[in-house]
């Protein structure tokens, strides 16, 4: 079964859509395009697909430049450490799962060894 983070990636809203949803005008999201805040895929008509990655990054966008007054430049830096923080964000929890499944075999082990050491 599908879930919802198997099609947070998948492009499927045009420009005139994504521009409605984010409360921009779809020119807006051009410019966006042009100064490589945003990569939307493109059918092979070269019409501009953006997915719902994209859409929460561009409501991003959105706050950041009107709500917090944040220009462009300073927008794109804070775009690229908060993708940062996911991705390690990402990492923490598969290396936790990871030291979690290790001591989960080890924890018989961890016992006989200390019992061994007190003989």
């Amino acid at each position: 079964m599908a879930t919802d983070s198997q099609f947070r990636d998948e492009p499927c809203f045009v420009i005139s859509v994504a521009a409605r949803m984010i409360g921009v005008h779809a020119q807006t999201l051009r410019y966006y395009e042009r100064v490589r805040l945003i990569s939307p895929s493109r059918t092979e008509g070269r019409q501009r697909l953006y997915s719902v990655a994209d859409i929460e990054r561009l409501r991003r966008i959105k706050a950041l430049t009107e709500d917090m007054g944040v220009n462009l430049a300073g927008a794109e830096i804070a775009i690229k450490l908060m993708m940062r923080i996911e991705q390690l964000e990402e990492e923490l929890k598969g290396l936790t799962a990871e030291v979690d499944r290790l001591r989960t075999q080890s924890g018989p082990t961890r016992g006989r060894r200390a019992a061994n050491s007190q003989i």
